[in-house]
Order: C-alpha cells, then structure tokens, then sequence
C-alpha cells in the first residue's frame, strides 16, 4: 500500500504546471468490526477504504479536496487527475491566505508498526461470546491495519502503518446500570481480558442491588483511568491550543498568565512517540517525539500549528490545525490500584463519566455525569451502587490542591471513534484518587 500512495504522490507531481505546488494526505484502513448484543453477534463486517486529500497550491492561495480510492492504480490515477483538474479550475477564485504555511524541507520517513494480531478475529469473537455467557454483554470489536501517508511537490514521502484492537463493551443490568470497559492495545492477551471480564462480574454483583442517592456534596473520591480520560480529553479540547491561548479561549489561561499551578505529581505530554497517530502531520511538519505540555504541575507548552506558527511569528511543533493532542500520557503515581478501596475508604468510586463540557471555562470548571457503575465505599469495602450524579469542580481542585495521588498502573485507551475511519488518537492514563469532589445534584 506505501509503494501504491507513493506512485499516486508521483502521477500529481506530473500533473503540475509551472510553479504549482501541492501536499497530499492518505489515510487508509482494513478494519475488521463486530457488534455484539445480548452476548450474541449481530453485526460483522470487514471494511477496506482508502482516501487522498490534496492542497492544492499556488502562491498564497489554495483549494483543498478529497477523493475516495479503489486501489486499483489505474482507476486512481483518473480519480486523482480530476480532482487535480477541478482544483485548478477553483484555485482563482479562492482568497490569499495569508496564514497558508506548509513544510518545503524534505523530510522523509518511514515506520512499518509489528502486526501480532490473530490472522483472524474468530478467536477473538470466541474468547468474548464466552465471556458473554449467561450474561447481556454490548460493545464492539474493532481491529486491523491503520495507514497514514504524506507527500509534497518538494519530495517528501512519509509513511506510517500501525495494527491494533479496541474492544470497548458493557455487562449490561437493566435501566441506566451497566457495567462498562474497554481493552485495546496491539497484542491480545487472553490472561488480561480475563481479568477485565472477572473485575466486571464483580461490579455486576453489585450493582444489581438496591442503588443508593447520596447527598449533594463534596466527597472523597476515586476516578478509574476511563473516567479520568474523559476530564483529560475535555482539557484537550482548547487546553493546549495556541491558537486559544493568544485569543484568550484557553481553559487552561490561568496557568499561563496568573501562575496558576496544579499538583506536583501531574505530568501531561504529547508522546507521539508511543501512540498510534502518525508523527507528522497534513502540511508535512513533523512532530517532535514528545512534546511536555504540563510538569509537576506547571503549564510548559503549547501545540502549534503551521497556521499558529504563520499568524504569530513562532515555530510550529508539527500540531495538527486543530491543536488538539493526540498521543496523550499522563505519569504515573506511587499509589497500587490494589490499594484503592483502603485508600478511599469511604467515599465514591467513579468508573466512568459522561457528558462533560465547561461550566465557567475561564475557571477551568468542568461540569458532567457519573454514568454506568459508580459505587458506595465504606471502610474500604464497596457497599451499594449509586445514581446518576452531577458533578461540578475546577481542574485546579480536581488535580490541583484536592489531589492526593495517581495509581501506579496506568490504563491504555484508544478512542473507539470510527466516524469516517478508525480514530488514531489515544490515551495512557492513571487512576485518580482525591477529597473534596463536589456533586451538584
């Protein structure tokens, strides 16, 4: 598939004329899917696709557009030709773009990701109707080859392909009482499914009794990883930004302009390096293997786009034009995820959240839902599953002054998005322990 992209990428070369330019993006995916429901199949499929995304250039001006591929060369080569045509046709009457940036240095590069998944999915499919067994299991099975390339008029190629699954599924009760998890990686373990499904059938124990409603208040809490994801991914939507940190968007401007700081132990980077998203991006910049956005606590930098980096005079570090992580990883903390319950003692342990956004985003006050199992804990022991909450809190509390630590294991999640095509954006992310969380309602 690179060797096809790359003959693609020279047919548009050939195409050019005079002192057109041109950078051109491919993704492509061969997905295996598999939707269960009630511990049954009920859908399967394999989905191979295939798309380019030409920028079309000419002095500060450009007209973007995007085709779908056969893989067949021959027919992709007219689908491309036309596309070419009718760029050309539209590029003079698009306006200067004045922020217009892309990458004139060649830098090529190429990474082949190990493929260690099961020649077929049957045995997958098989460990997960047996761990369904006499129960109402929901989710979906998504696993296969992700492939992303990049190409310019000035010669670069660069390629990268990477193999993975994502099982992101529920034990389902009855009414809003679920019991939800995700398992995602690049080697299937049958020994750590396992141990999902054995922790699940545990909370599924409990949460078929009778649900308890605790006060509006603030209570010491734990949040899982998948919990603590959702509040991180939140933190990514502007957070990081240059572009919101200069127009004065960014929930996270505290940081920056009045010192604000967050507990020592919360480290947050960009590890492009160990995701699944390619290292470069559409304008052909390469990303840094990592870049430290928060350490010990303090903010350290932005994500910068090439359009950032035009419009403010700054270098790019190879963001995407939305300035949204991608790679994320938290550090690790000292505190064994087998000594969570003592450690809460008693309080609530949250698994997962939901419907999150800002309620004060100057504040960096965040606003959501306690969704599927969410436990009463006493004296270390989990006593009864409670209601939806509303919580509201500050990130300044939530890893700020109320955090009293991260757990040692850190959780790997990939997002199970698949509008358009299997999502590359991913998460390494500890569980949170902390006082003082405030629930609304």
């Amino acid at each position: 598939m690179q060797r096809y992209f790359y003959e693609l990428a020279d047919f548009v070369t050939s195409l050019l004329r005079g002192e057109e330019i041109y950078t051109c993006a491919f993704s492509a995916e061969d997905s295996d899917f598999v939707r269960f429901n009630r511990s049954a199949v009920r859908q399967a499929g394999t989905v191979s696709q295939r798309f380019l995304t030409l920028d079309f250039i000419h002095n500060i001006r450009h007209a973007p557009g995007t085709v779908t591929l056969s893989g067949n060369l021959a027919l992709d080569r007219e689908r491309v030709a036309n596309l070419v045509g009718a760029l050309r046709e539209k590029l003079p009457h698009v306006v200067d773009d004045p922020h217009l940036l892309y990458a004139v240095e060649a830098r090529s590069s190429e990474h082949h990701g190990e493929n260690h998944l099961p020649e077929k999915s049957a045995a997958v499919v098989d460990a997960i109707l047996a761990a369904g067994c006499g129960r109402d299991l929901v989710g979906l099975y998504a696993a296969g080859g992700v492939y992303n390339g990049f190409a310019n008029s000035f010669g670069q190629r660069n390629w990268v392909s990477s193999y993975s699954y994502n099982f992101d599924w529920s034990f389902y009760y009855r009414g809003d009482k679920a019991v939800k998890m995700s398992y995602a990686g690049f080697v299937w373990d049958p020994a750590e499914f396992e141990g999902k499904v054995d922790l699940a059938m545990e909370q599924l124990a409990v949460i078929s009794q009778p649900a308890r409603t605790v006060e509006p208040g603030r209570y010491r809490v734990y949040i899982a990883p998948a919990a603590l994801a959702e509040i991180v991914w939140l933190l990514g939507w502007g957070g990081f930004g240059l572009k919101d940190h200069r127009t004065k968007q960014s929930p996270l401007l505290k940081m920056v302009e009045e010192a604000a700081r967050l507990h020592p132990a919360v480290s947050i980077i960009e590890n492009t390096r160990s995701g699944v998203a390619p290292n470069f991006q559409e304008a052909g910049f390469i990303k840094p293997d990592q870049v430290v956005l928060i350490e010990n606590g303090f903010f350290q930098n932005c994500l910068v786009s090439p359009r950032s980096a035009k419009e403010y005079e700054v270098p790019t570090n190879g963001a995407s034009n939305g300035e949204a992580p991608e790679s994320l990883d938290i550090a690790a903390g000292d505190i064994p995820t087998a000594e969570i319950l003592p450690r809460l003692d008693t309080g609530v342990y949250i698994n997962n959240l939901h419907y999150l956004n800002y309620s004060d985003r100057p504040a960096c006050r965040i606003t959501g839902m306690t969704r599927f199992a969410t436990f009463w804990v006493e004296n270390g022991a989990i006593k009864a599953p409670l209601n939806v909450m509303r919580f509201d809190e500050t990130l300044y509390r939530i890893l700020g002054d109320n955090l009293v630590g991260f757990t040692r294991e850190r959780e790997f999640i990939l997002d199970s998005s698949t509008y358009g095509g299997r999502s590359t954006s991913s998460i390494r992310v500890p569980g949170a322990l902390m006082e003082d969380f405030t629930f609304t309602l």
